[in-house]
């Protein structure tokens, strides 16, 4: 049975780790078109966040982590643009292999976690000013 303070502990973390989570996808999303410069060049490649859980020793509970950003390892899209100062040969410029579908939805979805976590949060809170007022009466 956890108290109070392990559960703001553990919403904290949850909302620490989506706050980087959120961090990683506006970086994905910023870089979306970005491409090489020289044919050679390889465009910006999609990262990811693993999350782990961590004792935290001082309260002796579970809190999640990131665990790494690691980057996507998937294909780069091939668009065709002859003119563009990357294109090789063929007039083929290599894109990001970011989706701002999967994107959007992964941020939508961080959110969520994030509301959660706050809900977390104020109902700690509300039930700790009851507590309060119950001892004051």
């Amino acid at each position: 049975m956890y108290g109070f303070a392990e559960s703001l502990s553990m919403a904290a973390s949850g909302m620490r780790a989506q706050g980087e989570r959120l961090k990683v996808i506006s970086e994905n999303i910023a870089n979306a078109d970005s491409t090489g410069e020289t044919p050679n060049d390889l465009p910006y490649r999609r990262k990811v966040v693993t999350f782990k859980n961590e004792l935290n020793r001082q309260s002796g509970i579970n809190e999640v982590r990131v665990g790494k950003v690691d980057v996507d390892k998937s294909d780069f899209v091939r668009e065709y643009m002859p003119g563009h100062p990357a294109a090789d040969a063929d007039g083929y410029v290599l894109k990001p292999n970011v989706n701002t579908l999967v994107e959007v939805n992964d941020m939508r979805e961080a959110e969520r976690s994030y509301q959660a976590d706050m809900s977390v949060i104020e109902t700690t809170r509300q039930m700790l000013m009851s507590t309060v007022g119950l001892l004051r009466a």
